[in-house]
């Protein structure tokens, strides 16, 4: 039962998030700074989730395999490359580090 209790708070939690995004006053949506961080905040969200995946391992650094990946992904972002090929080189040089067992 106290499963069911977690999932309802977790729902009510949810709709009061979002209806706290909605009473925002229009005005405040319009300063500048404010349209910065709503602009900026996702791309920091996502570097930061993916360094804690890439090279988290419980309390330590760890670098392995998805280094090297990311690495590839990278240099195929500086050099423009379509999303679709940024993916495939990371999951390549990613496969091809493990099978040479240089990473776990």
């Amino acid at each position: 039962m106290s499963v069911w209790i977690a999932v309802g708070v977790t729902a009510l939690g949810c709709y009061a998030a979002k209806l706290l995004g909605l009473s925002v006053p229009q005005g405040m949506l319009e300063h500048p700074f404010v349209k910065r961080l709503v602009t900026l905040l996702p791309v920091a969200l996502l570097a930061a989730l993916t360094a804690q995946q890439t090279f988290g391992d419980g309390g330590s650094l760890l670098l392995d395999a998805r280094a090297a990946g990311l690495g590839a992904a990278a240099v195929t972002l500086v050099l423009r490359a379509p999303f679709l090929v940024v993916i495939a080189t990371a999951v390549l040089v990613t496969a091809a580090v493990r099978a040479l067992g240089w990473g776990a």
